[in-house]
């Protein structure tokens, strides 16, 4: 018989990192032989037939939505493995967090805990008790080392599995995506791929660009990809209205076209749990400018050629002579680490290690 693995959490289906990551995973659950389906608060791409939306899991639950126990539990019944996508991670629905953990206390199957970011990462995010849960039959799995040592200090073990990316990628549409969003020819467009949060440090996006602009000869534009979220939406009207370059804000048909429309990638993230642009501008062979989070130094340390975002120099000299080599050679410093063909193997190694059969 078919195993069923349900893959739980606040939010599926869209363009967020858990979202990307967890699609992946179901790609991999599915060629390892399982039938997959879906439990979340918000379903982005639509609901599938097999697909359970429970309104009280969303990060802003629907108004009148009541907390169901046994909701939960009716959704997850039948299922071999429970993958839990940052929901019993970083409890930023606390009460989703906690019921959830409640419910899997219970559950006979195996759970898996994918953690991509933890509530002690968050400044001034009050983790409620027993989140992450200690729970028998269950493996933890960071997309980090840094998280997975946090973890083993306070009693857990872990295992590392990174975000896994297609290396080769479909290449986007570039001259329709800059007609479409109103690129001149002759624009540096810089992309910072990004919601726009404060963790994701857009008045240093802003600067580097302004700062780019007084040594470019071409007209600059920043390129976010929005949108506003986390009751930011005030103070980055006043980022826009204040910059002294052009700024677009919208999302391409897709991350292909995104990347094919930019000259040069802006990342001046504060924290990420991973950091997928960084990887995704590797294997779209896009230069990138990086700030500085923990996690990066990881990704640095496969030996990858990034460019800083404080120093805009360093960026106009890249931008006048292009060096195609290494951005080849990035990719396959990348590919041992993250390449997606390879997750199915690697997940079921951890599930086998975990002592499950798969």
């Amino acid at each position: 018989m078919t195993p069923v693995a349900v893959m739980l959490s606040y939010r599926l289906g869209g363009a967020d990192g858990v979202a990307v990551e967890a699609r992946k995973w179901e790609w991999a659950l599915h060629e390892l032989g399982f039938r997959v389906r879906r439990v979340a608060g918000e379903l982005d791409d639509g609901l599938r037939p097999d697909d359970t939306w429970l309104p009280f899991l969303a990060i802003d639950p629907v108004e009148g939505s009541v907390p169901d126990a046994g909701a939960l539990a009716a959704s997850l019944a039948g299922a071999d493995l429970v993958v839990v996508e940052n929901l019993c991670s970083l409890p930023i629905n606390p009460e989703a967090s906690t019921l959830t953990a409640d419910v899997l206390t219970d559950h006979r199957g195996a759970v898996v805990f994918h953690h991509h970011d933890l509530p002690w990462q968050r400044a001034g995010l009050v983790s409620p008790d027993g989140i992450p849960p200690h729970r028998p039959n269950s493996l933890h799995a960071t997309v980090n080392d840094y998280s997975r040592m946090q973890l083993k200090r306070r009693g857990f073990h872990a295992t590392t599995i990174r975000n896994s990316f297609d290396l080769d990628p479909t290449l986007g549409d570039r001259e329709g995506t800059r007609i479409a969003f109103g690129f001149a020819p002759d624009e540096l467009v810089l992309l910072q791929p990004a919601r726009a949060i404060p963790r994701k440090n857009v008045p240093a996006a802003v600067e580097f660009a302004t700062q780019l602009a007084k040594h470019e000869s071409r007209p600059v534009r920043l390129w976010i990809t929005g949108p506003a979220e986390d009751g930011y939406d005030i103070v980055f009207a006043r980022i826009l209205a204040d910059a002294a370059i052009p700024i677009t804000v919208g999302r391409a048909h897709s991350a292909s076209d995104a990347y094919a429309a930019a000259d040069l990638v802006v990342y001046p993230s504060t924290w990420e749990g991973f950091g997928n642009p960084v990887i995704e501008s590797i294997a779209h062979r896009r230069p990138i400018a990086v700030g500085s989070y923990p996690v990066l130094d990881e990704l640095k340390a496969f030996g990858v050629k990034l460019l800083s975002i404080d120093d805009p120099e360093e960026a106009k000299a890249w931008l006048r002579a292009p060096r195609p080599e290494i951005l080849e050679a990035n990719v396959e410093r990348v590919r041992p680490h993250c390449s997606l063909p390879d997750l199915p193997a690697r997940l079921a190694t951890a599930l086998s290690n975990a002592g499950w059969d798969v």
